[in-house]
């Protein structure tokens, strides 16, 4: 089967790889159209290799450029803004959309494609985290599938296949603990920009491993299990594992533990999410078990990473402040890249903005939305005054 797919954010990295797999996957994935932001060189390239139908940038100079890069060869409609991206991701031809977009820029056009029918393969974590109950509703009412493709969901979706429901008894998210897991937290006052960029063990872009090294990209995964798998924050612990081996693992009711194993390589769960339900064969590297390596485990530490402990709060209260939570880190991490604000600063701002908000229950889109946009405003506001 030929599937035709959408990827919003394209030249981003999850988007790259998106491409490789479809490179990878002759007749069996195509791609119909492509969403990028300021990257026009590379979109260029994109074009070129795949001859989408159509594609979106960020705005009309974007657009002058891709046209002049493209030349008259290349016959493609482009949008420009967000109106381009809910485009891309409503064109009628699209079975997937991979929303891989950063942000909440990745709400709207998600909204628009489970609307215009289209499957979501989604490495967006700010959908579910700002309107996680809104989006599985309208998921819900449209039949559509919401597919995870970050690593620790997709494992964790891997591990329920075949299994009933009712005898899941608990999610078990692993973290790598990113680059500072042995700091003390006198240590991670000095945290630099540069050392924050330096995880570990994945190759990510710079806002996801900011919040790697602070944990809250593990508290917004939990947020996005909450409303993917339909359990309690009870029922949701996090445990770290430096080697970044296992990806998530479930717990049954009869104490059975069943975990997904495989190197640390975002392509394996795209392309899971791309061929589900089948499995296609890939040449992507193997967990080689002739070589010795070792497995463990610790608990996080809630007092040096306050932001984990911040994701389960916003979580637990529910309606909009998981929403304020992920504006509020958003603007904290850019000015932390920006170094206009210290690591643990990040943590701080977000329980600021997050006393300051008034949780509305059952937002709409409008409501998540304007809420976005006023814990944006507060945290700058925050941010100016130190």
């Amino acid at each position: 089967m030929n599937k035709k797919i959408a990827v919003l954010g394209s030249t981003g990295s999850i988007g790259r790889q998106t491409l490789q797999i479809a490179e990878s996957c002759p007749g069996q994935l195509e791609v119909v159209g492509l969403a990028a932001g300021r990257n026009w060189p590379l979109l260029v390239e994109q074009v070129k290799k795949f001859r989408p139908a159509v594609v979106a940038v960020a705005g009309e100079t974007e657009a002058v450029q891709l046209r002049a890069g493209l030349g008259a060869e290349y016959k493609v409609e482009i949008y420009t803004g967000a109106e381009g991206l809910e485009v891309i991701a409503s064109l009628s031809e699209v079975d997937t959309v991979v929303t891989a977009v950063t942000g909440t820029v990745g709400l709207s056009p998600t909204v628009a494609a489970i609307k215009a029918g289209k499957h979501i393969a989604l490495a967006n974590k700010e959908t579910l985290v700002a309107a996680g109950e809104l989006v599985m509703q309208l998921a819900d009412s449209h039949g559509i599938s919401i597919l995870p493709v970050d690593s620790e969901h997709s494992a964790i979706w891997q591990c329920l296949n075949g299994e009933k429901r009712a005898a899941l008894q608990k999610i078990i998210l692993t973290a790598s603990g990113g680059p500072f897991r042995e700091k003390s937290f006198g240590e991670l006052a000095a945290v630099t920009v540069e050392m924050a960029l330096a995880h570990p063990n994945w190759s990510m872009g710079k806002k996801i491993t900011v919040d790697s090294a602070t944990l809250m990209n593990k508290g917004l995964e939990v947020i996005e299990a909450h409303w993917l798998y339909d359990v309690a924050y009870e029922s949701i612990q996090v445990v770290i594992h430096p080697q970044s081996i296992i990806h998530s693992m479930v717990e049954f009711v009869d104490g059975s533990v069943i975990a997904q194993l495989g190197l640390p390589d975002m392509r394996l769960p795209i392309q899971y999410a791309l061929s589900y339900p089948d499995r296609w064969e890939s040449k992507l590297p193997r967990l080689d078990f002739k070589n010795q390596f070792g497995l463990t485990f610790e608990q996080p530490d809630f007092e040096r990473f306050p932001c984990l402990g911040l994701a389960f709060a916003a979580g637990r209260a529910g309606g909009t402040m998981p929403a304020v939570l992920n504006a509020a880190n958003e603007t904290a991490v850019a000015a932390f890249l920006e170094k206009r604000l210290s690591y643990q600063g990040i943590a701080s701002l977000v329980d600021e903005v997050m006393n300051l908000h008034r949780v509305i229950k059952h937002p709409d889109l409008e409501t998540v939305l304007q809420v976005d946009i006023w814990a944006r405003r507060q945290a700058a506001r925050l941010i100016g005054k130190l």
